[in-house]
């Protein structure tokens, strides 16, 4: 019987930072070993804004997963999202040598690696190139050509483009919290893995993930990603548009909205009436709840017709059957699916990340609040199948040495590309080089491709 192993998932979001470790079970469920959460203080709208606090943050929720899952945890799957991310499509083109040598793998690597090579603004960079069809040929609609022959292929691609230092910056954070980047993981797409079924996918879904800070957008039709988004609204905002428009300090601004808040105002009557201290000895301040719902509601229509805009991008062509799926911790506002049916004119459902884990998980993290990091488990797993069957992995057997939390190949003394000429260790024998490279943290999102991952 193999060793388990451990996946984790790191979720640094704007009001919280959460850690979690997970293993896939013999069912494709996956247990979830431990879990440990932390107020996020340091990241703004998605973005690192100060590495202390952040460090400290994430040291802090690593540790108490480590000690719950009684794991060493050494390496992690992180999710980036803020407003600097943007999507856009491209087509490569690969003319073949040989048309009548099928299809492979290092072919389509190479097809999608050279999108890497598309210009962007300054400052700005490749995160991720994420295959939607490829055209063999003319004969357009392939979803997998490995196998076929023929002299030309092409594909549609979905690039995502984000800024150079705000991907730094969460490289640096991980770095300093004595921790190893194991794939770097655009965060709507990490929540889709954790609460959209293969149906949705393939009718037509959008997921909209309500965050702290922003709430992030992916699209999906025929099970393929069509489209992604970031809008820079998020539930902290609507924590100050009651601050301010109530009078009153942050902190009984984000407990009102969490306990009385509702997305619907009619839903509730002016003689609902909740208390807030006076502020140093002042008058305590009475606070309708119809008035409160109005404000959240202003917010939130604001925040629906921006998602409704980047749907409609893809909705004009692709009809969402499956219409929307809520999640993230705004999601779980008082009459949001109420208000987002009437905005968008979709289907509206809340997405829990319930579906995928095994019964024994605990309840408390079957919620929307931890679609995001239990999604990055999943992709973390999906990544470590993908490569296991491509043979970038071996079993321990074969001496390779898996860490808990991913892997790391052990070193191969006859392989002279990888290597350093320059270390020795004493022996003779010549130490694997090591060196970061962002290409090497991008996951390949395999739960899209129709392997057999967790679906």
């Amino acid at each position: 019987m193999s060793d388990p192993v451990y996946i984790v998932g790191l979720d640094i979001g704007t009001t919280k930072i959460a850690c979690i470790v997970g293993e896939k079970m013999p069912n494709g469920k996956i247990e979830i070993r431990g879990y440990g959460k932390t107020e996020s203080t340091g990241v703004k709208r998605g973005m690192v804004f100060n590495i202390e606090e952040t460090v400290d943050a994430i040291k802090r929720a690593v540790a108490e997963a480590s000690e719950q899952s009684k794991v060493e945890i050494k390496s992690v799957n992180v999710g980036i999202a803020g407003h600097h991310i943007k999507s856009l499509q491209h087509r490569g083109v690969l003319i073949r040598e040989n048309a009548d040598v099928e299809i492979s793998d290092q072919e389509l690597d190479k097809l999608r690696q050279d999108m890497y090579k598309i210009g962007v603004s300054p400052g700005e960079e490749i995160i991720n190139v994420i295959p939607q069809e490829y055209i063999v040929d003319d004969e357009a609609g392939i979803r997998s050509p490995k196998g076929m022959v023929g002299n030309k292929i092409e594909a549609n691609f979905h690039v995502i483009v984000g800024q150079t230092s705000a991907v730094k910056n969460i490289v640096k954070c991980i770095e300093h919290a004595g921790l190893e980047m194991e794939n770097m993981i655009l965060e709507p797409i990490a929540s889709a893995s954790a609460v959209l079924g293969k149906d949705e996918k393939e009718a037509g879904v959008a997921i909209v993930d309500i965050g702290g800070g922003t709430t992030d957008i992916a699209v999906f039709y025929d099970e393929i990603i069509y489209h992604t988004a970031v809008i820079p609204f998020g539930g902290n905002i609507i924590t100050e548009d009651i601050r301010q428009g109530c009078s009153i300090i942050r902190k009984y601004a984000e407990e009102i909205k969490v306990k009385f808040g509702s997305a619907v105002a009619i839903e509730n009557s002016e003689d609902e009436v909740v208390s807030i201290p006076g502020i140093h000895g002042r008058e305590p301040k009475e606070i309708s709840f119809k008035n409160l719902a109005n404000i959240i509601q202003a917010r939130l229509e604001e925040i629906f017709d921006l998602v409704n805009f980047e749907i409609q991008k893809v909705n004009s062509e692709h009809k969402l059957i499956a219409g929307i799926v809520l999640t993230g911790g705004g999601a779980m506002m008082k009459h949001i699916r109420q208000l987002a049916e009437f905005k968008t004119g979709l289907e509206v459902r809340l997405g829990y990340p319930n579906e995928y884990l095994a019964n024994e998980t605990a309840e408390d993290l079957a919620s929307p609040l931890y679609s995001t990091g239990i999604g990055l488990v999943m992709e973390g797993i999906a990544k470590y199948e993908y490569d296991l069957r491509r043979g970038k992995l071996q079993d321990r057997s074969l001496r390779n040495e898996l860490v808990l939390g991913g892997y790391v190949e052990e070193i191969e003394n006859d392989n002279d590309n990888d290597v350093d000429d320059n270390n020795d260790n004493g022996d003779g024998e010549k130490t694997k080089k090591t060196s970061f490279s962002l290409g090497n943290i991008i996951t390949t999102l395999s739960t899209f491709f129709k392997s057999d991952n967790i679906d």
